[in-house]
């Protein structure tokens, strides 16, 4: 029995929007982990992967920024899976004490029990201010007020040899706002997750090496009847644990102008990930917009739209891709859950006709001669 080759498999499920499945604290980290067993090798960013004080490691799971993610998707970078990266940790000088050795150590207990190469740390030379805000679409976002501060100890971190950045900053606490009791009770859209994102872009914008995102924050009060999949949050004193353990393994970004050099030739005969190797993409049907979307549209990457209740409305319909259908051989494919999603995924890497699964099958129709 020959082997199967892995089919590479993009999964987007997009950050700060309130999706059902993947808009709170890594709950979208099942759906990740069946993907990765349907398709051998899955490409996804820290919105699915980060789970508070919970995580899964898996090696055939590739934790790619969002950022970054944009860059692949367009062929602007490949990506390079290593055996571990060197993490750099930046602190933000806002950070109380106390949550500032809370969170030295969450480092020093994932090198002690998880063998993670951590360090150095740095400090920002003052406070980062974080700002939240709400879009008119209900879809979380925020600012820096001190961008250049978090730039410049970044840029430190990567001098002194980090390979991968992780990032904590004070975010405002606001566990008596509307927004944060309707998340932690599942109703509502994460209000930080959204402003997560723009950090890290911001990094790895500049730095083009793996970054991500774990905020400062008090403790909650204490509340029963919580919805299960906030719960990563609720059971730690910081979020970077899993930030730390997605990056650990995180993949080399190798930039396409770095790969036309000509000592970086040689770089071409390892096992790079580029975007022609996709051979799928999943994303909840209304999320539809993102640029490593239409990345792979514009390729004919087959898509897989899944239905996964969110605030946008970006739909294949709003987007007119269903004409696509005709053209290229159903490269849209809808699935009603994650779990049809990974047939759907196994389908495509074992070769199955995807229409000899469902019924009726309509008999072959014969090509007229005058439209030939």
């Amino acid at each position: 029995m020959t082997k199967t080759d892995p089919l590479p498999t993009l999964l987007i499920i997009p950050t700060g929007i309130g999706c059902s499945v993947g808009g709170f604290a890594g709950d979208a980290i099942p759906t990740a982990r069946l993907l990765a067993s349907a398709s051998e090798c899955l490409i996804t960013h820290p919105n699915v992967m980060n789970g508070g004080s919970l995580y899964w490691p898996e090696t055939c799971i590739q934790y790619v920024e969002g950022y970054s993610l944009n860059l692949f998707a367009a062929g602007e970078v490949f990506l390079e899976p290593v055996r571990q990266q060197k993490v750099g940790l930046l602190l933000d000088a806002g950070l109380e004490s106390d949550m500032r050795i809370r969170h030295l150590q969450v480092a020093d207990g994932c090198i002690a029990s998880l063998g993670l190469d951590i360090g150095p740390v740095i400090t920002t030379e003052r406070a980062v201010r974080i700002n939240l805000e709400k879009g008119l679409s209900g879809s979380s976002w925020g600012n820096i007020e001190e961008p250049d501060v978090l730039l410049r100890a970044a840029e430190k971190l990567k001098k002194a040899g980090a390979t991968a950045i992780a990032v904590v900053t004070r975010f405002p606490d606001d566990s008596d706002e509307l927004e944060t009791k309707l998340y932690r009770h599942g109703n509502g859209v994460d209000i930080i997750a959204g402003l997560e994102a723009v950090i890290s872009h911001f990094l790895v914008k500049h730095l083009l090496i793996p970054c991500a995102h774990a905020p400062g924050l008090a403790p909650l009060p204490l509340e029963y009847d919580l919805d299960p999949r906030t719960l990563g949050e609720e059971i730690g004193y910081t979020f970077l644990q899993s930030v730390l353990v997605g990056l650990s393994r995180a993949p080399n970004l190798i930039s396409k102008s770095a790969m036309e050099t000509k000592e970086n030739a040689s770089l071409l005969a390892k096992n790079l990930l580029s975007n022609r190797d996709l051979g799928a993409v999943v994303v909840p049907q209304g999320a539809l917009g993102g640029e490593a979307v239409l990345s792979c549209v514009e390729r004919f990457i087959p898509l897989i739209v899944v239905c996964n209740r969110g605030v946008l409305n970006v739909s294949s319909t709003k987007m007119r891709l269903d004409y696509l259908n005709g053209s290229k051989n159903n490269m849209i494919l809808y699935a009603e859950n994650y779990l049809e999603a990974a047939g759907l995924i196994t389908a495509l890497r074992y070769g199955i006709n995807v229409n000899s699964l469902r019924r009726p099958i309509y008999c072959l129709s014969e090509l007229n001669n005058v439209e030939m």
